[in-house]
């Protein structure tokens, strides 16, 4: 397993990707199906699919403790020193997140970190891993990791949710800000009904997928 054997510095071989790629909605079932059948690591298959339900920065997942994550409240709650932004970020998260994280606890080998590394459990899962892992499900140039924010965003938008709730969640907040280091809190149970809606959405989507003949 090629991806198993990535480490830390592979990500500054990697081309940087343009435009952050990323699917269409109408590809979603295919991309959705073929994260479920990766047939790689379980961890790799398991961050990409927490990905797509959480569209958090790749360096916010693949460096997440577990003390991050309070499951009897459906809470994942990153501090600022994490964060780009520099304010603190809360995810709400949905019961297939949720189901996703006690998995990931299940599998654990050891460590602080919901994705430890493969050489150690010590360090994290290496931040070039989870593209790797979409270029072996054959979508170099298709989709990013990244693209997860994207697609979350520009659906979410479509769907109607308000743009203030859906900014919060990307946590797009501008760094000048006074109100930063406060407004992450703001909507939680608005953001948290729209992140439960998102990952039914998603759950849909994965439902439609039908095999090419």
């Amino acid at each position: 397993n090629p991806v198993a054997e990535l480490r830390t510095g592979d990500l500054l071989s990697l081309p940087t990707a343009k435009n952050h790629a990323r699917v269409s909605e109408a590809d979603l079932p295919a991309l959705l199906h073929a994260i479920d059948s990766y047939g790689g690591e379980e961890q790799t298959r398991l961050a990409l699919k927490l990905m797509s339900y959480c569209f958090v920065r790749t360096g916010e997942l693949v460096n997440a403790p577990l003390s991050e994550f309070d499951l009897d409240h459906a809470r994942w709650t990153i501090p600022a020193e994490r964060m780009k932004m520099r304010t603190p970020h809360i995810v709400p998260l949905s019961r297939q997140a949720a189901d996703v994280v006690r998995r990931l606890k299940e599998i654990s080998v050891g460590g602080d970190f919901v994705f430890p590394g493969y050489h150690s459990h010590k360090r994290p899962m290496s931040r070039a891993t989870m593209l790797m892992a979409l270029r072996a499900l054959g979508y170099r140039g298709q989709m990013t990791v990244h693209g997860f924010r994207g697609v979350a965003s520009t659906i979410l938008h479509e769907q109607g949710w308000p743009h203030e709730h859906i900014e919060l969640q990307l946590a797009h907040q501008s760094r000048g800000k006074v109100s930063g280091a406060y407004n992450h809190a703001q909507y939680l149970t608005q953001r948290a009904e729209m992140m439960q809606a998102w990952a039914d959405y998603l759950d849909a989507q994965r439902a439609r997928y039908v095999r090419p003949v």
